[in-house]
């Protein structure tokens, strides 16, 4: 069986090395936290900030066939996909540690390239601060669109990947923003949902 190669823009390395071209490496690294890096970041930040994003919104339409699910039952996770506007954490790596924890970070969340990692606007108490994020294009084949509830209680009845469950990863997700006084109505609905259906 022939091994495809990546098209040079969805090449995670070729992604790296674009997204250190436009940091730059000379300052602070600030990353943007929508979802699971709210509560498993995974890297040693300075500082952290609530912050809001406009032209973007978290949503669970992003296929896991690894961390939350399998190929033959894939699990769900959340994206940052285009429209609206999402409330999460931004984190500010140092200078000296950027270029390792960035290294790390990518390993985690561009393996495979899926993300289209951009650099986006966040609004702070402490005013405005350049940020990458992770963001999902709706071209993308791991894009799910809207799913159906029965869609979605499948889901949270049966996928799990490496590291665990679609619903406990939906859970973990709502309990962080709660704890930072982050509202969304779709996670709690969400929650509200497997709640009445006994899974949680």
């Amino acid at each position: 069986m022939a091994v495809t190669t990546p098209a040079p823009h969805r090449d995670p390395q070729h992604l790296l090395h674009h997204v250190r071209a436009q940091w730059g490496g000379r300052g602070d690294l600030w990353v943007f936290g929508y979802a699971s890096l709210i509560w498993r970041p995974d890297f040693d930040a300075a500082e952290q900030r609530p912050a809001f994003v406009h032209g973007y919104h978290r949503a669970l339409r992003m296929r896991s066939r690894v961390n939350r699910g399998t190929p033959e039952c894939p699990g769900l996770v959340f994206a940052l996909l285009s429209g609206g506007a999402c409330r999460g954490l931004v984190y500010r790596i140092a200078a000296r540690d950027a270029p390792g924890e960035l290294e790390r970070l990518w390993a985690r969340e561009m393996p495979t390239g899926v993300y289209d990692p951009r650099w986006l606007a966040c609004h702070t108490p402490q005013g405005p601060v350049r940020a990458l994020a992770f963001t999902l294009s709706r071209r993308s084949p791991n894009y799910t669109g809207r799913l159906h509830d029965d869609e979605l209680l499948g889901v949270l009845r049966q996928a799990c990947g490496r590291y665990g469950t679609t619903l406990d990863y939906l859970v973990r997700t709502a309990h962080a923003l709660r704890h930072h006084g982050i509202a969304d109505r779709e996670i709690e609905r969400l929650v509200a949902l497997a709640r009445r259906h006994g899974l949680c």
